[in-house]
């Protein structure tokens, strides 16, 4: 019986860049849990147990590889979650102009009752950003649904002058890292194509 991969996780990024790395998943599906920190959670252990709650929440059979990740966007101990509006995306990226900051993404694979974790760190440093250029940012609605309340891979790029990890670990899944982990769930993921 052939393995299945299942994805679990609804982001489109994550998607395409499985697909970069000839990855295809059979199936999507998005677990639904609670991803409130715990009061004084600090965001790797939080991204981490994202990352595993996602994997636990979902049913798999034996045949099924699950994947699951979380990015967070730290700035020191603080957590910039998704902002739920303009004005609170125009506040993450108000504080995160002309500093570094963390990117964190967590990804779980499991398969059974086996779970193989790994946590990749990634330092963003972002520009000095002028009041004209958040306004615009914002006005683009590239923050919409992204941790910190920016997309390095969209307009936001343009602000990153230097980066020090995984540039994919930064859209949402570092792809070397998540190949390793898949390969170690028994997923041949240099098959060739049909």
């Amino acid at each position: 019986m052939a393995v299945r991969l299942i994805l679990g996780s609804a982001s489109p990024r994550r998607r395409e860049l499985l697909a970069q790395i000839g990855i295809i998943p059979d199936e999507i599906r998005a677990p639904d849990i609670n991803e409130d920190p715990d009061k004084g959670e600090l965001p790797r252990p939080y991204c981490a147990r994202m990352a595993r709650q996602k994997a636990q929440a979902l049913h798999c059979d034996d045949n099924e590889v699950l994947l699951c990740a979380d990015t967070t966007v730290a700035l020191g101990r603080r957590i910039l979650g998704k902002p739920g509006s303009a004005g609170e995306a125009a506040e993450f990226l108000i504080k995160l102009s002309g500093r570094r900051h963390r990117v964190i993404t967590a990804v779980a694979v499991r398969r059974g009752d086996t779970l193989w974790e790994r946590t990749v760190e990634t330092v963003v440093k972002v520009k000095s950003l002028s009041d004209v250029e958040i306004n615009a940012y914002l006005a683009s609605n590239e923050w919409q649904g992204k941790a910190g309340g920016y997309g390095i891979q969209g307009r936001f790029g343009a602000f990153i002058p230097w980066l020090q990890g995984s540039f994919t670990g930064v859209v949402g899944l570092p792809v070397a890292e998540t190949a390793n982990l898949l390969s170690a769930a028994g997923l041949c993921i240099h098959r060739q194509p049909a």
